[in-house]
């Protein structure tokens, strides 16, 4: 990774060799965003590792990154405990900075700091000319309701790239975003509706065919984002705990950690009933910087079968620290009855057993929060 000054403000950097694209997306417009935030992320982490703090890294996981591309323009970056928001664009404009409304709306979305990245494919570079707050975004910013963004013109960015890491050295505590209002949650039976109709690739721009208020509540949702993009672009289920069990981890599954495992060696003879005790899902998870296992485990008969969820160290005979919670939720993010539990003190294990209707969905949390974590919904 190079870059050049060009004047006291201009930070350009160059795009480094593009690998083999393997995300898919849903109309050749969402493909190409894709292609623009792929460029611009390609180009600009390297520089915010190397000039801010090596553990930059895209929030919240690299493998989110499609989902969001589909729906919305932009790019997560987290940089120590501040949100930037890599806003791409090809416009040789720049009068101003034109920002989606979900970046900045969305209370689970919004960032500390907007980056206006012009991207050069052809030229193999991209140019850094300016950045705003969220609170800039806020007060001094147009909304635009036609297309759901905010703009802010030039005259109101620092379009001196290297004032920013200055103003972070300096003035830490300087606020940097402005309140915004909760999105409502949705019912989970609505969420379903607007995701059976979203779906359709001939809306092409999903965003902006409903209600914000409904959209931020839809894609807010972790798991209903991933389902959304995933319908979109003609997948099957994807998260199916009972097809892992059978046939193995779907290979959406196994990109994000999970695998299946065999926990004997079965006899022929045995039903496949039988079979599904012997077998568990896992996924490793790193967390302040040791590594745990989840596991689910099938418990039961099976005209009645329930699911065990733990938490164990990924050392064996290495225990849980006290203050650790695993915690179970319905698809629409709703606490029940016995749904965690808590570590007062250094235990073995954690776990949270749970009886399924067919077809219903479970969110797992684990606290502290892994590394790279996202809600996602599990279907039994």
């Amino acid at each position: 990774m190079t870059f050049t000054l060009t004047n006291s403000t201009d930070l350009i950097l160059e795009i480094p060799e593009f690998s083999q694209r393997s995300q898919a997306f849903s109309h050749p417009s969402a493909d190409y965003q894709a292609y623009l935030n792929e460029l611009c992320l390609n180009a600009v982490l390297p520089w915010l590792q190397e000039d801010f703090t090596p553990q930059a890294k895209v929030w919240p996981n690299t493998t989110a990154l499609s989902s969001f591309w589909e729906l919305v323009n932009g790019t997560p970056i987290t940089v120590d405990a501040m949100r930037f928001i890599l806003v791409p664009s090809e416009s040789i404009d720049l009068s101003e900075l034109r920002v989606p409304q979900e970046w900045v709306d969305l209370p689970s979305w919004l960032g500390d700091y907007y980056l206006a990245v012009q991207v050069e494919p052809d030229a193999g570079y991209v140019r850094v000319w300016g950045y705003c707050t969220h609170a800039q975004l806020k007060h001094k910013g147009n909304y635009d309701p036609g297309d759901r963004t905010y703009s802010l013109d030039a005259t109101e960015i620092i379009t001196d790239i290297s004032v920013l890491a200055v103003a972070r050295e300096f003035c830490p505590a300087e606020p940097t975003r402005s309140t915004v209002t909760a999105i409502p949650t949705l019912p989970q039976a609505q969420a379903h509706n607007l995701i059976d109709r979203l779906a359709n690739t001939e809306v092409i721009t999903p965003r902006l065919a409903i209600p914000f208020q409904l959209w931020g509540g839809l894609i807010e949702h972790s798991g209903w984002r991933q389902n959304l993009y995933e319908k979109r672009i003609g997948l099957p289920e994807q998260r199916s705990v009972l097809q892992w069990l059978q046939s193995g981890v779907s290979q959406l599954a196994e990109t994000i950690g999970w695998e299946r495992w065999n926990l004997e060696l079965s006899a022929a003879s045995r039903s496949v009933g039988d079979r599904q005790t012997e077998v568990n899902i896992s996924r490793r998870l790193a967390i302040a910087g040791q590594f745990y296992e989840l596991t689910i485990t099938p418990q039961g008969e099976p005209d009645s079968p329930y699911w065990r969820f733990e938490l164990r160290n990924a050392i064996v005979g290495a225990a849980i620290p006290g203050g650790f919670k695993i915690r179970l939720l319905t698809e629409d993010l709703q606490p029940f009855p016995n749904n965690e539990d808590i570590a007062t003190t250094a235990v073995e294990q954690l776990y949270v057993e749970v009886a399924l209707e067919p077809g219903e969905g479970i969110v797992w949390e684990v606290e502290p929060l892994p590394e790279n974590y996202e809600r996602e919904i599990l279907k039994f």
